[in-house]
């Protein structure tokens, strides 16, 4: 469950869905991923981007190789893993009854309840308000499920929406509003893509590149993001040469 909620933050279901059953072939278990190498995990992951994902995976394997732990407050101390992806494990997993909201979740409460999508908070409690004692796992499906198939961002099918009778955004007069969301910085998006091209430069070359090899490949920022790698604990650099840490 951890594996595959980390793997959809910020990636397409159907990019995940190949890479998921790969790395759990691979890695079946906590222990067999706390027992593997770093850079072996990173070659594993190539592809899917946003490699600080499998480091922080892998440490929470090691942290915890047996067994994940079960409350919320546990499992979002864990590298990487934030309220959301906490509160989803506790659910769907585990059967907690806990309160969370992703990105479909606030769509679909927020313009039922709202007439607006909801922040991060505002969904969250009404969820918490909502929740019944039994089937916390049902009913966060169901909502998940709503919003990515009918309640979505753009042209939202009102029609055949099980609860559009009581849905406020559709009582405004069928206008949906959309939540503004700031366009990423063109250079965060550059920098991203080469962190991505160094990685997979790296998983291909088992004995490493030299970081002037790397610049030439990319271009010049690489010299920097490669030091901001090598501090992340993505990669190492002995002697000019940079591979992924074994």
């Amino acid at each position: 469950m951890l594996v595959s909620e980390v793997m959809l933050q910020q990636t397409q279901v159907s990019r995940v869905v190949p890479a998921y059953r790969s790395f759990l072939a691979r890695y079946p278990t906590l222990r067999a991923l706390a027992r593997a190498p770093l850079g072996e995990v990173l070659r594993a992951w190539s592809g899917l981007g946003y490699n600080r994902r499998a480091r922080d995976l892998w440490r929470s394997a090691r942290l915890h190789p047996r067994s994940l732990p079960r409350d919320v407050a546990h499992l979002d101390a864990l590298p990487g893993i934030g309220a959301y992806t906490a509160g989803a494990v506790a659910c769907f997993a585990y059967g907690a009854r806990v309160p969370f909201a992703d990105t479909n979740i606030r769509r679909v409460l927020g313009r039922v309840l709202l007439g607006r999508v909801a922040s991060d908070r505002e969904a969250r409690d009404l969820d918490a308000a909502l929740l019944q004692r039994r089937n916390a796992d049902r009913w966060h499906h169901a909502l998940m499920d709503l919003g990515a198939t009918i309640c979505v961002s753009r042209s939202p099918r009102c029609t055949a929406c099980p609860v559009a009778t009581i849905c406020r955004a559709r009582a405004a007069g069928g206008a949906i509003p959309r939540a503004t969301m700031r366009p990423q910085r063109a250079f965060a998006t550059s920098d991203r893509r080469r962190r991505g091209r160094i990685i997979a430069a790296l998983a291909n070359a088992p004995a490493g590149l030299t970081v002037r090899t790397l610049a030439r490949r990319i271009d010049r920022r690489a010299v920097d993001l490669v030091a901001k790698l090598e501090h992340e604990g993505l990669l190492e650099v002995r002697s000019g040469r940079a591979r992924l840490p074994e």
